[in-house]
């Protein structure tokens, strides 16, 4: 509320207490007509000027600094103080009343250009203190700086500002963790432990699972507050690289090492699965190295599809070949005849 308007508002009369009222009498006057007032418990319109008015009256009153700059307005206003210039006699305006104490501190524009002086005079007994009273407009401006209202005060946007409402509960932080997983772990799934503040507990990890991917884990975050819910847990994997198996999608690929009588005539071929159990490939005839054979569910166990075992073909040589075995080499050449794109 602006100062100036303090004149046309008699805020002792508002709370119903005299000018002379002690701080608990005021804040006692307030609380029982907020009470009465407030529009949580009144719902009419009458009810929520009341109350605004009521908190405004509060809010100065119930501040020391701002009650003593209200009284010594309304005693300029009232006729206890007036001001007259150089130039003649003149009664106290309220419209000019923001002008005269702007020139007061050197802000106004009516008091060196003429060469005008400001009188300050009473009409009731002893002369103030100009510097006690002008001192008070140098305090805290704001109604209700340091004594606020209990109840809080009706504001500019229309909402109870300064009303203190049940806490609203908030959702606490989430949390950031990783985790290593081999890959037969990511493959098949796994059940790991976490520990999480000192507690712990036990999660399943998905099959299918890919390196540097994030799982949520629902209210493993931090605590809520105002019994807000947990926040939750992103747990990012690691998966570590395998001598002999790689994942592609749903599908573990590893090599298989074939002979080349193998590679040409074609061969059912044994290796082990990721679990170490035998399967069968079934090499076609005129495989070369990189064909890709399959051994149908043997792959990553996700979802009602599981993927596949691919074996692709590497075709090997004896490392240090005999004499009949480099014969036989040239010799199957040459019945192979010129297959070889160069």
């Amino acid at each position: 509320m602006a100062e100036n308007e303090w004149l046309s508002k008699d805020f002792y009369k508002v709370l119903g207490v005299s000018k002379d009222a002690t701080d608990a009498e005021i804040t006692k006057a307030y609380r029982k007509l907020a009470r009465k007032y407030h529009p949580d418990l009144n719902k009419t319109k009458e009810a929520e000027e009341k109350f605004k008015d009521i908190s405004e009256a509060y809010d100065v009153l119930s501040n020391k600094d701002s009650r003593q700059k209200y009284d010594a307005i309304r005693q300029f206003g009232m006729g206890g103080a007036r001001f007259a210039g150089g130039s003649g006699q003149g009664g106290f305006d309220a419209s000019g009343f923001s002008d005269i104490f702007g020139s007061m501190f050197g802000g106004g524009a009516g008091m060196g250009g003429n060469g005008s002086r400001i009188r300050f005079s009473t009409s009731g007994g002893g002369n103030p203190n100009l510097n006690d009273i002008f001192s008070m407009f140098g305090g805290a401006a704001g109604a209700g700086a340091q004594g606020g209202s209990p109840y809080g005060a009706y504001g500019d946007s229309g909402a109870y500002g300064g009303y203190e409402e049940t806490p609203q509960p908030k959702q606490g932080k989430d949390r950031n963790s990783k985790i290593s997983l081999t890959l037969r772990q990511a493959a098949k799934g796994a059940t790991v432990s976490l520990s999480v503040d000192g507690s712990k507990f036990k999660t399943h990890i998905p099959a299918g699972v890919k390196d540097g991917q994030k799982i949520r884990l629902a209210g493993k975050g931090h605590a809520g507050v105002n019994g807000g819910k947990h926040g939750d847990l992103y747990l990012q994997v690691n998966v570590k690289p395998d001598s002999k198996f790689t994942m592609r999608g749903h599908d573990l690929v590893m090599d298989l090492p074939v002979s080349v009588a193998e590679a040409v005539a074609g061969a059912k071929v044994e290796a082990k699965d990721i679990d170490g159990e035998t399967v069968t490939f079934k090499v076609p005839a005129g495989s070369s190295s990189g064909a890709e054979v399959r051994v149908s569910g043997k792959g990553v166990q996700s979802g009602n599809t599981p993927g596949d075992l691919v074996g692709r073909v590497m075709i090997q040589v004896p490392a240090k070949p005999g004499l009949g075995v480099k014969h036989a080499a040239k010799e199957f050449d040459k019945a192979a005849g010129d297959y070889i794109p160069r």
